[in-house]
């Protein structure tokens, strides 16, 4: 199993900072960016910045006749990924790898909804400290793509499952990706999900950046608050999250630049729907679920609406 080309939907901050990795370093036409017939041509009258330099990526619309990609990674926000799965049907064929870099912990499971679940490999972004405005792109930390298996079973499923990890793995050194193989990505996901919950909202309800959680003080005490009900919810689902897993992410985001912004801060500034309903509606949803109490994460998720609310004020 050999991974020679890529498809990418979506050129948030996340689609610009690893497409333009993976263009630069393959050889043309090994990547593809998927997109409608608008976007296309507003990216090419505009152009596309990453740290000042101009993307040359090849676009394709979702009709275009092509052969499926060897490997698929959806980078929309999660409110679009029902939408950019229909657009990528042309790029996906029955061998084809499919990865989702999106927060939350339930994109692997619709887009096995429509695909099947016998080609994903579940996939988490972190470590990056990107910051998209308009179509330039800043960043001091690539960050890395972290994926391994999910929940299979049977000797014949994980052999193929390591066949597939084996694959991104070697496909992502030849294109210039920071990687990391997990063992549990059910863990991973969760993980990353809780420190979404409490970074991306906190800044956001404090309208300030990475820097306004990295010091001690009020705002850094409610994101660990809003991260401890996660993992308060957590066992109920199966998942283990504990303290090591909070001061593990502590250290990752003492690396990030202060002046960078997570994507839910970087949404309201662009007055754009916030993902809030993946972080603290998924909390709240879980927590009257199981009887658990989320004090935070409500007073987290009424203010983030009533500012939504405003935009259009």
């Amino acid at each position: 199993m050999e991974i020679k080309t890529v498809s990418i939907i979506g050129l948030g901050a996340l689609g610009v900072l690893f497409g333009k990795q993976m263009t630069d370093s393959l050889e043309k036409g090994q990547v593809r960016v998927i997109a409608d017939p608008q976007r296309i041509n507003k990216y090419k009258k505009e152009g596309i910045y990453s740290n000042d330099q101009i993307c040359n990526f090849k676009y394709v619309t979702p009709g275009e006749i092509s052969e499926p990609a060897d490997l698929v990674i959806f980078m929309v926000k999660f409110n679009a990924l029902r939408d950019a799965a229909i657009a990528m049907k042309s790029q996906i064929g029955p061998d084809t790898i499919i990865m989702s870099a999106l927060n939350g912990i339930s994109s692997e499971k619709i887009l096995g909804e429509i695909y099947g679940m016998d080609n994903i490999v579940y996939c988490v972004a972190q470590g990056m400290d990107a910051v998209k405005v308009g179509n330039q792109l800043t960043y001091t930390q690539m960050g890395k793509l972290c994926f391994g298996e999910s929940p299979v079973k049977g000797e014949r499923e994980k052999s193929r499952e390591k066949q597939k990890i084996d694959a991104v793995a070697a496909f992502f050194s030849k294109a210039g990706i920071p990687y990391e193989i997990v063992s549990d990505a059910t863990h991973m996901i969760w993980s990353k999900f809780m420190l979404n919950v409490g970074v991306n909202q906190v800044v956001a309800y404090y309208e300030g950046n990475y820097g306004t959680v990295q010091a001690a003080g009020e705002a850094r005490n409610m994101m660990l608050d809003s991260m401890r009900e996660v993992t308060q919810i957590a066992p109920y689902e199966g998942i283990n999250l504990s303290e090591k897993d909070i001061e593990y992410w502590m250290q990752v985001l003492a690396t990030l630049s202060a002046e960078g912004k997570p994507s839910l801060r970087q949404d309201m500034e662009a007055k754009r729907k916030s993902e809030v309903d993946l972080f603290s509606g998924t909390v709240r949803e879980l927590g009257k679920k199981y009887g658990v109490s989320t004090p935070v994460n409500n007073i987290l998720y009424k203010k983030i609406k009533e500012i939504e609310v405003l935009y259009n004020k």
